[in-house]
């Protein structure tokens, strides 16, 4: 069994890592190629996964330089042969990292393309700035998109589009990837890692071990529900944050009801679904 990774005393060179209670920020750093993906960087993320894996939080992914990743190494890449493709050296990564046991936050800014969009893919949020151009310009290159465009994007914005940036080349601008739901916020790009950590905000209010069991079932097959579904559910009916966070929100609705607390009828509308306090941060959030 792997002993404990200690991000804080790794030496990571194509990685920005910082390291918070409750999530990790990754930045990509090879400014000098656009951030394009090497395979030093999947050594380093790998390394990231490993930690994550062991001790589960939020990631969130970013560039540097306004860019997020413009692709892989094209030149490693064109060095590769028959026996490097079927390592999956890509693939393998971008699958670990959409297996994460806690949520995953791309913030995408500039080019996202090829080898760097298929990691944006694998994240569970993606949210990007204006200048966002995304899309998988492998068939150009004489190649396809091995690394998960060829499957993800389909699931991500349907058969018609998917066809378009894979078969044909297009790249998408923020604009058209907002409307087909493959980035969900534009932001400017000052705001864009603070908009990824309010998303993190979120994302960690909750409960940790809930969130870890909806993600699983949330991409378990269509097959394994509803057994998946009432299994986890099990589980999480014995879990003392259940209990705990059940009986806090009967204590703040009693509190509303007697008015012996301040601010209580605010605290139950924030947990209760579809309460006005949801709906106004819904409507911020679009």
């Amino acid at each position: 069994m792997a002993g404990p990774v200690d991000l804080a005393a790794e030496k990571f060179h194509t990685l920005l890592v910082e390291e918070r209670t409750d999530r990790v920020v990754v930045l990509l750093n090879r400014p000098e190629v656009r951030n394009a993906i090497d395979q030093q960087m999947v050594d380093e993320l790998h390394v990231v996964c490993a930690a994550l894996e062991q001790e589960p939080k939020v990631l969130i992914i970013a560039g540097v330089d306004g860019v997020f990743a413009s692709g892989a190494d094209i030149a490693q890449l064109r060095e590769r042969r028959r026996d490097d493709a079927l390592q999956g050296i890509n693939s393998t990564i971008f699958v670990r990292i959409a297996k994460l046991p806690m949520p995953v936050i791309a913030a995408l800014d500039g080019y996202c393309l090829g080898g760097g969009a298929e990691l944006a893919y694998a994240a569970d949020f993606r949210i990007g700035t204006s200048s966002v151009r995304i899309g998988n310009p492998e068939t150009g290159l004489g190649i396809l998109a091995a690394a998960g465009a060829s499957w993800r994007l389909k699931e991500l914005v349907g058969e018609p589009v998917a066809k378009q940036v894979l078969l044909a080349g297009k790249v998408l601008t923020a604009e058209e990837a907002l409307a087909v739901n493959l980035i969900t916020e534009i932001h400017d790009a000052p705001e864009l890692m603070d908009a990824a950590h309010g998303l993190a905000d979120r994302i960690t209010r909750q409960d940790p071990l809930a969130v870890r069991i909806t993600k699983s079932v949330f991409h378990a097959p269509a097959e394994a529900h509803p057994v998946i579904d009432q299994l986890a559910q099990g589980i999480l009916f014995e879990s003392e944050a259940k209990f705990d966070r059940m009986q806090q929100f009967l204590d703040k609705k009693n509190d509303k009801k007697t008015g012996t607390k301040d601010g209580g009828s605010a605290a139950t509308a924030a947990t209760t679904t579809g309460t006005p306090e949801g709906t106004e941060s819904r409507e911020q959030n679009r």
